[in-house]
């Protein structure tokens, strides 16, 4: 028997590891590398994952344990798939599965069933046969019954069942089953049309639905859903199953797609003329997919541009090349805008994957990739994992949003796994922004360390697209200083300024975007007398009031409560609302200006499949004046009648306790400006700040990316921050707080000792070795206690090439088994992107 390496899903360190198993000579042919495998492991059956078939094994052949099962006829993963899979667990320090599993659709994530059946030799004694006679029948009508749903329909027979199992009379067994599977429907697949009239003929006029039924097949001679062609004929499934039992006609069941745009019809476009700026941006990017060769572009070009234009035609370079695509957008931005220009431009190659689908459509778009049915996909961060066997080209859109960073395990960027898709397949990758991160962009214009994975930086080609298309001016901006308006005794939430530029879209019939990035009706609530403020009991955060639903929410754990009459501390009526959060603009705006029509966007009115579509284009169709919403009205959005955009409170998230915090706000306050004006229509932008000197919302009106990108590098290279430095942080949770700090201030003390040993000095400067190691913490994590459970912080910042993640993988493993005994949580995050 040959051996397979397997990956087994066992999401736990101690099993971090392969382990190999005998491949039995019936599926000598079927076990791939890639392949997903159903393999006994302590005393269960598991999915596994095949990593590699060795010559050979450490552990003696006539031990191993044979595969049981392999649950794909196709490899779901390709060997280039399996290989990152492996990169990414060393890359961001996750258990193996862990990362493989990413790669797949949720459908094939699959699930260990429990079969019970009746032993070879079991006999029935009369009183089983009294006692469970339907149990019985069963058993011997289907040969197996899934135990949990036997024990769910009838929970009565659970002590029979027990009973027999333990008598020898039944017998368990375990399968991997997928969570979904391609859906089918029973299709009637018409015969000719002479034996349609030999049919019609034979039946007898009694029979008068199954002759209307054939009478209908003999007008339409196209296959048809049974349920489609009982409506059309006027009958029932019943008559149509009649007619196939007696062979008068065919009954299949037909795989259907599941496609999310099924209906939808896109109006074919063709590739526009480019500007000269455009010309020159497409012109290298156009010569490495030409090429075949590895190149990483960052293209810096303004909102309005053009970007998506020149996405277009390098795809359709690739494709003519026979390669395939890959387009990455944030999930907010993943509007049918964006969708309906690649469906537009090429129709049914182009698959879409994003979380607003469900596991059905996804399933189908994955294998329409898998299959070569599709040869770009559009989606969201994890679309960087399509099973693509001939990558040309990977774009990343707003290559700056944190969403690209998954924030649970495995914590990868996908900028950094493209980096390395590119790499192993020869595809250019182009990062598009008009605000590139810092890190991103400090690379291209070469004064700080390159992108991707540790040892293989990349150093991105600088593409800059600096204007509109058709020359179209930026907006103007203006900063308005709310602590000037409060002085002038305007105390509403719309600055004069906001307020008359309101007034006058209005009258002209012109739209405006409001931006204001809290949702919710007022962001906490405090008594006047005592000063409670209403807070979550399970996490240190205070709870947000929604006023649609009357109820207090904690935005991270979901806990709500009622509404407060009284102070619940001293039971004084003066408790109070303050903060704004959308719901209370939709409000004042309604109240500020009458007959005035709002759609509001944010989680709370985009929760419903299908409601972001809904929304846009009722905006689109200019059914509405004003779209107020969260950052996900920010990006991605391009509506010729929009000529104002608002912001309120500008600088909400400047003090929050994060090195990117300045960074944040003047990308998004930029991006949000970028939705006025794109077309004919001249536009303007209002910012509404306590801050207006902050050098993130000062640049913004310069427009001036260089001059503030420059100011924040110098900050960032004399901290030692990235992108002069790179982090990890350990973050350790438990209900004691003693024990996390022990645990902590271990970790620390050990990665000091390496830090020591490979030459770095204790104060985080650079040692002689050209290294520098600054081990920060255990301290509170600046949200303190979520669900319960308090969260204490270890950061590492260090410069050079120490093997920081090298040294935390085996520091781990010295506190595995101390933080398993005692119920403390770590979680590693490389490169951390949220600081909370």
């Amino acid at each position: 028997m040959s051996v397979a390496r397997i990956s087994v899903d066992v999401p736990t360190r101690d099993a971090d590891r392969p382990f190999d198993y005998a491949v039995p000579a019936h599926l000598e042919g079927w076990v791939e590398v890639g392949s997903r495998v159903a393999v006994p492991f302590g005393g269960r059956t598991l999915q596994g994952i095949v990593l590699a078939l060795p010559e050979d094994s450490e552990v003696d052949r006539r031990r191993l344990k044979p595969i049981a099962d392999v649950l794909d006829a196709v490899p779901p993963l390709s060997p280039e798939l399996v290989e990152l899979g492996i990169w990414m667990s060393e890359r961001w320090l996750c258990p193996l599965t862990v990362a493989l599993q990413a790669m797949l659709p949720a459908a094939l994530k699959g699930k260990t069933e429990k079969y019970i059946s009746a032993a070879p030799n079991a006999e029935w004694a009369p009183l089983d046969r009294f006692e469970q006679p339907e149990l019985i029948e069963a058993l011997e009508r289907h040969g197996a019954l899934k135990l949990s749903q036997l024990l769910q329909q009838h929970p009565e027979r659970g002590a029979a069942v027990k009973r027999w199992l333990a008598e020898g009379k039944l017998e368990e067994r375990q399968q991997v089953e997928d969570r979904l599977s391609v859906k089918t429907v029973l299709t009637v697949v018409p015969p000719s049309e002479a034996e349609l009239r030999s049919a019609l003929l034979a039946l007898p006029n009694r029979a008068a639905k199954q002759r209307e039924v054939l009478a209908y097949l003999l007008a339409n001679r196209e296959p048809i859903a049974q349920q489609a062609l009982a409506e059309a004929a006027g009958t029932t499934t019943a008559v149509i199953r009649s007619l196939a039992d007696k062979g008068l006609i065919g009954l299949e069941s037909v795989t259907v797609q599941r496609d999310p745009y099924a209906g939808r019809s896109f109006e074919p476009s063709a590739p526009l003329a480019l500007t000269p700026a455009q010309q020159k941006a497409f012109a290298p990017i156009a010569d490495a997919v030409d090429r075949e060769a590895h190149r990483v572009f960052l293209l810096h070009g303004v909102t309005g541009s053009g970007k998506t234009e020149l996405y277009l035609q390098s795809i359709e370079k690739a494709l003519r090349q026979g390669r395939e695509a890959i387009v990455l957008v944030p999930e907010i931005a993943l509007t049918p805008q964006m969708v309906e220009r690649f469906k537009s431009r090429f129709g049914a190659r182009v698959a879409v994957l994003h979380s607003r689908l469900s596991s059905g459509e996804r399933y189908d778009e994955w294998r329409k990739i898998r299959e070569g049915r599709a040869t770009v996909a559009v989606g969201a961060r994890s679309a960087i994992f399509a099973p693509f066997s001939r990558l040309g080209l990977i774009i990343i859109d707003e290559e700056h949003e944190t969403t690209y960073k998954q924030e649970e395990s495995p914590k990868y960027h996908a900028r950094d796994v493209a980096v390395r898709r590119g790499q192993r397949h020869g595809a250019a990758v182009v990062l598009g922004s008009a605000t590139p991160s810092l890190e991103t962009y400090g690379a291209a214009i070469e004064i700080a360390p390159g992108i991707g994975g540790r040892g293989e930086e990349v150093v991105p080609v600088y593409v800059p697209l600096p204007e509109r298309v058709a020359d179209r001016p930026l907006p103007r901006v203006s900063i308005i200083d709310m602590r000037e308006e409060l002085r002038l005794g305007n105390r509403a939430m719309f600055s004069r300024a906001l307020a008359d530029a309101l007034r006058e879209r209005l009258a002209r019939g012109e739209q405006t975007v409001l931006l204001l990035n809290r949702r919710g009706y007022a962001t906490f609530v405090m008594c006047r007398s005592c000063g409670y403020t209403a807070s979550c009991p399970h996490c240190d955060i205070a709870l947000t009031y929604h006023r649609g639903s009357r109820n207090l929410r904690c935005h991270y754990c979901g806990y709500s409560e009622r509404e407060p009459e009284a102070c619940p501390s001293c039971a004084s009526p003066h408790i109070r609302f303050f903060g704004t959060g959308t719901q209370k603009v939709e409000e004042a705006l309604a109240a500020t200006f009458p007959g005035i029509r709002v759609i509001r966007m944010d989680v709370d009115t985009t929760t419903e499949k299908g409601s972001h579509e809904r929304w846009l284009t009722e905006f689109r169709e200019r059914r509405a004046d004003v779209l107020l919403g969260t950052q996900m009205v920010a990006k991605g959005l391009d509506f010729p009648y929009v000529t104002l955009v608002g912001v309120l409170a500008a600088d909400a998230a400047l003090r929050l306790p994060d090195f990117r915090a300045a960074e944040r706000t003047f990308q998004l306050l930029t991006q949000v400006a970028g939705r006025a004006g794109r077309h004919e229509l001249p536009g303007e932008v209002i910012v509404q700040t306590y801050e207006p000197e902050h050098a993130s919302i000062a640049s913004v009106e310069r427009h001036d990316y260089r001059g503030f990108s420059h100011q924040e590098l110098r900050h960032r290279r004399a901290l030692g921050y990235p992108p002069y430095g790179r982090l990890l942080t350990l973050t350790l949770t438990h209900e004691q707080v003693p024990l996390l700090l022990s645990m902590g201030q271990t970790f620390a003390a050990r990665m000091r000792e390496r830090a020591a040993a490979a030459g770095a000095k204790a104060d985080g400067r650079i040692g002689p070795g050209g290294i520098a190691v600054e081990v920060l913490g255990p301290v509170p994590s600046p949200i303190a206690r979520l669900k319960d459970r308090y969260r204490f912080q270890c950061m590492i910042k260090y410069q050079g090439n120490p093997d920081v993640p090298g040294w935390t993988a085996e520091v781990m493993k010295e506190l595995q088994e101390g933080a398993k005994r005692h119920g403390v949580q770590l979680a590693v995050d490389v490169d951390p992107q949220m600081m909370l």
